[in-house]
């Protein structure tokens, strides 16, 4: 058997469904830049997509625990998740520069290239958590009073917020790490670190907030402690792996040497990534405060629906990431055709797979409500409206995320941070406001307008994806 619907190389390599399988979860040392798209694109996807999962987990199980705490400590979960949005942001796109980088080094057979460009961002990503540190920890009370927290939430957490914060490395660097072994195409690497971290979050964490046998009792603080700890010890095996682990090139003494002009190539690369990462989240900030004009219902309602339809679009993710790896390391290679190519095969991938997923929610989206969250019949409404109207959209979801992210892969990063400002600021936010409130569609107004926007998402950039000049992009 083989994967799409190519036979077996008359090389070594063992194409076989099952094979192909194991690599994925095991690790490739395959060229990426030859052989069959569809396999490529399997072997890393399918651990891309498990990392997400694993990823989101995180904050879930943070606030699962917390809950038992009472509202106070909640409240405290929540602020400081804010709070470190500003850090997710400047992680990911530090993490964009950095995967670009080194899939291009990869493809372009630059071992010593890779190993540079991974020094240089661990440099950039090291004054980054340090700077951020330190304004957390000296600034924890104020920003919490900023956020509008209440006194005696804030004499609840400014412990956790200091915690998370001031370790903020840990996020950074897991990002970081785990974007250099996807550029150079050993997702499945990736996929063990953030679930090593989980399973230690999931077990530290209550050990550290109840006080369970010899751990002290923290209480919300306990949740931070955890959460660090867990992804620290996950850092640790990331770097392990980078530095001693089986790996497509080996950093030595030289790589090292600080060179301004490759630092300064890194951060232009990655400054667009930050503020790309920055538009596009803090424009469903803009959605809820629409939404927020209707009452608590409808915001909780909302809240349900996006969690699910963030959850539905993480194997998008993870084909997405696939695609931006092949993109890096294909223009590495100088084969840009096939580097579109790549992206065209995900893109058909992904708007088959979501739209059976956009579909699946139509059809039981109030089963879903009321099985998985609610039964409050008022906020299961605006929860299953809000999931079936934004799942029409999915298809055209599918297709705009894997242009986007592969705009990311080539390095041009500016091009989809300037369709994110211009789509989901100039146009969704003003659109979602007329329809809930002019035209009074209410909330459903919200929710329609999230979807025409990532619709046109997916139109503007496809003709933009067209005219082809990110394959002439340097890094």
């Amino acid at each position: 058997m083989s994967v799409n619907g190519e036979t077996p190389s008359s090389t070594a390599v063992d194409n076989s469904f099952w094979a192909i399988v194991r690599e994925a979860f095991s690790g490739s040392e395959r060229d990426l830049t030859t052989g069959s798209i569809g396999i490529s694109l399997f072997i890393l996807s399918i651990p891309m997509i498990i990392e997400m999962l694993a990823e989101s987990l995180f904050a879930i199980v943070d606030v699962f625990y917390v809950a038992h705490l009472g509202a106070n400590a909640v409240a405290v979960v929540g602020l400081t998740e804010s709070l470190m949005f500003v850090i997710y942001s400047a992680a990911i796109g530090l993490s964009i520069g950095a995967s670009a980088s080194v899939a291009r080094r990869i493809g372009e057979k630059d071992p010593d290239g890779a190993a540079q460009a991974t020094t240089h961002a661990l440099y950039i990503g090291l004054a980054v958590s340090v700077i951020f540190a330190v304004a957390g920890i000296c600034l924890a009370s104020p920003l919490l009073k900023m956020m509008h927290a209440e006194p005696d939430v804030i004499e609840q957490g400014v412990a956790f917020t200091q915690i998370m914060l001031g370790s903020n490395f840990v996020v950074v660097f897991l990002f970081l790490i785990n974007s250099i072994f996807r550029g150079s195409g050993d997702a499945a690497i990736a996929m063990k670190v953030v679930w090593f971290a989980n399973l230690l979050n999931i077990v530290l964490a209550p050990l550290f907030i109840f006080g369970i046998g010899p751990f002290p009792q923290l209480g919300v603080t306990g949740a931070a402690v955890g959460t660090s700890i867990g992804r620290g010890l996950g850092v640790l095996l990331a770097a392990y792996f980078l530095f001693f682990g089986k790996r497509r090139f080996t950093m030595a003494a030289q790589h090292w040497t600080i060179d301004l002009g490759h630092l300064w190539r890194l951060v232009k690369v990655s400054a667009p990534g930050v503020l790309q990462f920055f538009v596009q989240t803090a424009s469903w900030i803009g959605i809820v405060r629409v939404i927020a004009g209707f009452g608590t219902d409808a915001v909780a309602g909302y809240q349900i629906g996006i969690r699910m339809i963030m959850f539905g679009l993480l194997p998008s993710v993870g084909l997405a990431n696939a695609a931006s790896t092949l993109v890096g390391q294909n223009l590495g290679a100088g084969d840009p055709e096939r580097a579109e190519k790549a992206v065209w095969t995900a893109v058909r991938y992904n708007a088959v797979g979501m739209s059976l997923i956009g579909l699946a929610f139509v059809i039981l989206d109030r089963w879903i409500v009321t099985t998985f969250f609610t039964t409050e019949t008022i906020v299961v409404g605006f929860a299953s409206d809000s999931l079936r109207i934004i799942a029409y959209g999915f298809l055209f979801y599918a297709i705009g995320m894997v242009l986007e992210t592969a705009f990311n892969g080539a390095g041009d990063t500016w091009t989809p941070t300037i369709l994110n400002f211009i789509i989901f600021w100039l146009f969704e936010i003003p659109f979602a406001y007329i329809l809930a409130y002019p035209l009074g569609f209410g909330p459903h107004g919200a929710f329609w307008g999230i979807t025409v926007s990532f619709s046109l998402m997916a139109v503007v950039a496809f003709f933009v994806f067209r005219r082809g000049r990110w394959k002439a992009k340097t890094i």
